[in-house]
């Protein structure tokens, strides 16, 4: 719910600029590098927390599915690497967004973002009760 606030308030305020390191590049994964390092050492406040809280999340979602898989329980397993697969979608939307500033980027994170909350929403009931 922070990471989603704080992506509300770039969206609104924030202006990324055109060139930066990182824009407009020949090579997605090294010019995402560059974009999103740039983003947390030298971009705004905002734009700062939203990237690096968008790397913490994607790391804990690998690490939920992980965890997940190992429980042996089926669906909640399942439904946990697809909410890990959307998160690391919408980080991918986010890089994209830095490098290329298109609005699309943005709406795709997004809709991933909040795909990969229903799912957890799904994990949370699909869980077998502890009582």
């Amino acid at each position: 719910i922070a990471q989603v606030a704080v992506g509300m308030v770039v969206n609104l305020y924030v202006t990324v600029p055109a060139h930066h390191p990182g824009a407009q590049p020949a090579s997605y994964f090294a010019g995402s590098l560059r974009s999103i390092a740039w983003a947390i050492g030298d971009g705004t406040l905002a734009l700062a927390i939203h990237a690096s809280l968008g790397l913490a999340i994607v790391a804990i979602a690998i690490w939920v599915a992980i965890r997940a898989v190992m429980l042996r329980s089926g669906w909640v397993g399942l439904t946990s690497v697809f909410a890990a697969g959307l998160t690391v979608g919408a980080g991918f939307n986010g890089a994209s967004f830095v490098d290329f500033n298109h609005n699309t980027s943005s709406l795709l994170m997004a809709l991933l973002a909040l795909s990969a909350v229903s799912c957890y929403l799904a994990v949370l009931y699909l869980l077998p009760g502890r009582g």
